[in-house]
């Protein structure tokens, strides 16, 4: 079974920065898209941003365009999310994902490995 472990969260300030990272461990050759979600309180868990196994390919929410880079290393069977000048509501629980299609997916539904989630706090 895949496991996916993610790290990095934390509190910043308003226009700060911070680098999560998701390592997975198990059976990783089965992986091929991997994914960022997060949840803030009383919502509903929202796509951040998206990679193909290549990396060639990116999507991302337009909330965090221009803002948040998502980058992989196969080699080290790692995921790193770069947010920059972070904002209050950039406040959540930021869980990555991982699909064993090479299909790059906004729905969680289509993502078959989770995270435990990292909590990201931005204070204003």
């Amino acid at each position: 079974q895949v496991q996916l472990v993610e790290s990095g969260g934390g509190l910043v300030q308003a226009g700060g920065s911070l680098r999560l990272s998701c390592a997975a461990s198990g059976p990783t050759f089965s992986i091929y898209v991997k994914t960022w979600f997060r949840q803030a309180p009383g919502k509903e868990r929202e796509f951040v941003a998206a990679i193909s196994w290549s990396g060639r390919q990116t999507e991302y929410a337009d909330s965090v365009k221009g803002r948040f880079y998502i980058s992989r290393d196969n080699a080290k069977n790692e995921m790193y999310l770069q947010m920059n000048t972070l904002k209050p509501e950039d406040t959540a629980v930021y869980y990555c994902a991982a699909s064993r299609r090479d299909t790059l997916d906004f729905s969680a539904d289509s993502y078959d490995y989770w995270g435990q989630g990292t909590q990201v706090t931005v204070s204003s």
